[in-house]
């Protein structure tokens, strides 16, 4: 049983690639947690997607044991979170389950709009915040300007930053010490009832469902009877225990702990992420606030290739919600595509994650339709609707007015490239809010409609500024703008799956792109094929496929002209009749490719 006073719960918070899973790396092997042999580089990372993609998307924890210098030997909870917008709400659970955070700060780029954002999820906790230089043997390190950028943009003291390289081991001893030192022991009573707050949860071949707990008070063992209080349910325990990354079974759990627990947990749909776990005799009395629930951004229909995955696919999606508390699904059927789910994500990052890991852990082929917002629309009759699939977009003569959601985005960018960010926003119908100055960076703040950003917004960003910008965002709400449905017709049949929402300048230019792509990417029929982009009733755009042609007059050799005639508006007949039964065949590959809009 570990003392109180020598806890120490804390979480390591960074932008992108500042070395968050490095730092965790080495502090798990100077301390001897993992065995030399077992140690291999982002340990924490186990999902191949994660190892492949170099980010961290779960957060991830394990407890370590550090004997000081002051001869007392402290137990470490690490939580190592990630960095990227799109998985925010896992950094802001982790977050509350920890009483304090080293913010990583690489050396040479200094503070980026990342770091601001989660070093304000940190300061919302309640943090004790420890700012950490990391890379500080680059070359391009500039230690002074660095320090200064984390005193102007964050306003933390960073006169006694800890320098270190988690590449090569520098100064790791010190980053210890100063957990100890400088971080608060947790607060809670051994005593009390069981009060334990439910961090995550995944699912486990073997055992079942596992929940990641913090417990605030009391002792939770083995055999206890254990009550959810958010969802009510009931649960005998099974075993307690730590993560030193790989499971280790414990007596029991006291306050200020974080670890696992099992207890024959069949569904993760039965554990909410920020539920309270208390004793079913002498529960607690009130529950803690919990999290508030994440709010899907982007929105899109996922469609297996084949029809026959469909039930398979549902068990994949059933099975990813459980340990993903912030993406959501419901079914819905299309024309074109059948059976499928609309889906909810955080971003397109966590969009690509999801259906990456569906096409790998479970083998099923995906189609993809154009992701969207949701947008209110209000009707004449005074009632109000969410439109999440522009498919489904009422009668337009009933609506009154749409609204659509608005992002605030924070763009630290370096000053030569400010002219091409500004452009880019603007063109993206973006309003300035703020321009300031941290060095000789500037950090532009502008409010943007949220279905400009998902598409590309992010890769236009990185492309303009050879990818030394940097971007976050928070929803700002609802503003009306003239928003139009555009359809695409091919062969006179609208086709639902690319239907989308644009502005109403804009959408002459969309149709235009859209009809292009659609002529390279359909194949060419007997018949000739019109591919037309319509706001309502009226045609924005068309392209004609050409028909395939069978040469009739290879027999006809010399004679009347008005035999060769004869023949052509036979075949001309023929194929005007074939297009009026023809039904086109839209290959899958081209539905993807049509919705990777360009530019």
């Amino acid at each position: 049983m570990t003392k109180l006073s020598n806890i120490r719960n804390f979480s390591i918070v960074a932008h992108i690639d500042h070395g968050k899973s490095t730092l965790a790396d080495r502090l798990i092997q100077l301390t001897g947690t993992v065995a030399a042999r077992d140690m291999k580089e982002q340990l924490l990372d186990a999902m191949d997607i994660e190892r492949e993609r170099g980010i961290t998307i779960k957060a991830n924890t394990v407890r370590i044991e550090y004997p000081a210098q002051d001869g007392e030997t402290y137990t470490l909870n690490l939580i190592d979170t990630p960095g990227h917008v799109d998985f925010g709400y896992e950094v802001s659970r982790s977050m509350r389950a920890v009483e304090g955070s080293l913010l990583v700060v690489d050396a040479s780029q200094g503070v980026e709009a990342q770091t601001l954002a989660n070093v304000y999820q940190a300061i919302d906790a309640d943090h004790e915040i420890v700012p950490v230089l990391n890379k500080v043997d680059l070359p391009a390190a500039d230690i002074a300007r660095v320090s200064e950028q984390i005193e102007d943009v964050i306003g933390i003291d960073a006169s006694d930053a800890i320098q270190i390289s988690a590449k090569t081991g520098l100064g790791i001893p010190d980053v210890l010490e100063a957990i100890v030192k400088r971080l608060p022991a947790p607060k809670g009573d051994r005593d009390a009832p069981l009060k334990a707050m439910l961090v995550d949860s995944y699912y486990d071949a073997y055992l079942g469902v596992v929940v990641i707990i913090r417990v605030i008070d009391g002792v939770i063992k083995k055999g206890d009877k254990i009550r959810m209080m958010k969802t009510g349910g009931l649960y005998s325990v099974d075993n307690v225990g730590v993560f030193r990354p790989k499971m280790e079974e414990f007596a029991e759990l006291g306050p200020g702990e974080i670890g696992y627990l099992n207890a024959q947990i069949k569904q993760v749909r039965d554990t909410r992420v920020g539920d309270t776990i208390t004793h079913e005799r002498k529960g607690c009395e009130s529950a803690l606030p919990g999290f508030k629930p994440s709010i899907p951004v982007v929105f899109c229909g996922l469609f297996p290739v084949d029809a026959a995955d469909f039930e398979d696919m549902r068990d994949a999606i059933e099975k990813l919600a459980l340990n993903d508390a912030s993406f959501t699904f419901e079914m819905e059927t299309s024309a074109a595509l059948g059976f499928g789910f609309r889906c909810g994500f955080l971003g397109l990052l966590h969009l690509e994650v999801i259906r990456d890991r569906i096409e790998r852990e479970y083998n099923i082929e995906l189609i993809t339709t154009a992701p969207s917002v949701v947008y209110k629309i209000f009707m004449r009759d005074g009632s109000e609707q969410e439109l999440h699939n522009p498919a489904d977009m009422p009668d337009p003569a009933g609506i009154d007015h749409i609204e659509e959601p608005r992002i605030k985005a924070t763009i630290l960018v370096p000053d030569e490239y400010l002219g091409d960010v500004l452009k880019l926003c603007q063109d993206r119908r973006g309003i300035q809010l703020d321009l300031t100055y941290a060095g000789s960076r500037a950090m532009v703040v502008y409010d943007l409609p949220l279905n400009e950003v998902v598409f590309d917004f992010y890769d236009r960003l990185k492309s303009v500024t050879k990818g030394y910008a940097s971007f976050d965002y928070q929803m700002l709400g609802y503003r009306e703008d003239a928003l139009v449905k555009m359809s695409v017709l091919v062969n006179d049949e609208p086709v639902d799956a690319l239907s989308m929402m644009v502005h109403r300048d804009r959408a002459e230019m969309r149709g235009r792109a859209m009809c292009e792509k659609l002529k390279e990417l359909i194949p060419r029929h007997m018949f000739k094929i019109p591919i037309q982009a319509a706001i309502g009733g009226r045609v924005i755009a068309r392209e004609t496929l050409a028909a395939m042609r069978k040469d009739v007059t290879a027999k006809c050799y010399g004679g009347d002209a008005s035999r060769k005639r004869k023949l052509l508006d036979k075949q001309k007949a023929g194929k005007k009749k074939m297009r009026q039964f023809g039904k086109v065949e839209i290959p899958q590959q081209a539905f993807i490719n049509a919705l990777k809009m360009d530019s």
